[in-house]
């Protein structure tokens, strides 16, 4: 396996601090199935397997799992033997709650530069998910959110089960719905993206299909039946591996009779959440009073104003604009937000680990 943590050439930028942690991360898992290693990295038959190990914290994405991930789906793009590539969880809770923001805020206060090298390093690593030229697969079982959207969402194929949760909750804690949000939330159907982005509103189960986050549902206890079939695909091209997926997906029966959670409110929703500016949405929800107007403005005045206006303006302008466009737009807007202060009082009053651990 390649060498990430010798050969990027980020690694020189670090202060020695995170330069050691890297080193140390590449050294740990240079066994890459380690079963104790943040990352087990393998490959069996003609699939490359990439499994986020962290369960005691949701499997969130830390720095030198960035470091190891960007450089190995780049090898396997180019590895003959290689025919598709596998993105998953363990621990049965989560796929991946988020990036590592406690290291994050901690490194900002101190003027340390992961602030600049995550992001910088997360989003291109975004950006070769929605780029991979092998067939992408993303098995989002169990909690999704920021980091672990932006590691499945761009790709082919993202399989949601039942015990899938996703959300994008930045607004909470002076961020924004980062990770590509700005290009995948405002191609979603109506103002489906608009009104996750804004409120961090959750979605479970086969919603994530019917919202178009995800593209297949699968029971979660069918997951390693699928995974074994995927790996036995004989030179599986993007068709095959579609028909592979269609074939599970139309055999799950879990809430297939269930309505879409937002399907009564889309008309509202795609009303009030159209305005141009959050103080015209502020006023169309006050306007309307209905219940779940109510209950959404009650979630509003909980975010930071900030992040709010800086997430309309990005969906706006996302709409029209490559992912790698607005991967560089929302890189800017990052740093813009570790200058200010919300953030970091976000992060200390709990309120995004709190949103992620009360279920």
């Amino acid at each position: 396996m390649r060498s990430s943590a010798a050969s990027t050439p980020i690694l020189s930028r670090l202060n020695p601090f995170n330069r050691l942690q890297v080193i140390l991360q590449h050294l740990k898992m240079s066994k890459s199935t380690d079963s104790t290693a943040d990352v087990l990295l393998e490959k069996r038959g003609g699939a490359g397997i990439i499994t986020l190990n962290r369960p005691k914290v949701l499997n969130a994405l830390s720095f030198p799992m960035i470091q190891q991930i960007y450089p190995q789906i780049k090898t396997w793009e180019q590895d003959p033997e290689i025919f598709l590539i596998i993105m998953k969880g363990t621990g049965g809770k989560a796929f991946c709650a988020g990036g590592d923001i406690i290291a994050i805020s901690d490194a900002g206060k101190v003027g340390d530069r992961l602030t600049q090298d995550f992001f910088r390093e997360e989003y291109i690593l975004n950006n070769a998910v929605g780029t991979c030229k092998k067939p992408y697969v993303a098995l989002i079982d169990g909690i999704t959110m920021g980091g672990g959207v932006g590691l499945s969402v761009h790709g082919h194929f993202r399989v949601a089960t039942e015990r899938t949760l996703f959300a994008m909750p930045e607004t909470a804690i002076g961020l924004f719905p980062d990770v590509g949000g700005g290009y995948f939330l405002p191609r979603l159907p109506g103002k489906i993206g608009c009104f996750l982005a804004l409120t961090g509103f959750r979605l479970k189960g086969r919603d994530v299909l019917k919202a178009g986050i995800a593209t297949h549902f699968v029971e979660s206890e069918k997951l390693p039946a699928l995974e074994k079939d995927l790996i036995a695909l004989k030179s599986p091209s993007t068709e095959n591996i579609a028909d592979l997926l269609n074939s599970y997906h139309m055999k799950s029966k879990v809430d297939q009779e269930k309505e879409f959670v937002l399907d009564e409110h889309m008309e509202k929703i795609n009303s009030l959440f159209s305005a141009n500016s959050m103080e015209e949405i502020v006023k169309k929800l006050k306007q309307d009073g209905s219940p779940f107007a109510i209950k959404q403005l009650e979630t509003i005045n909980k975010m930071s104003p900030t992040s709010l206006k800086i997430t309309l303006r990005q969906l706006k302008e996302g709409a029209s604009m490559s992912l790698q466009e607005v991967l560089t737009m929302e890189y800017r807007l990052t740093q813009a937000c570790m200058r200010g202060h919300d953030f970091y009082e976000g992060v200390r009053s709990g309120l995004y680990s709190t949103r992620l651990l009360d279920e």
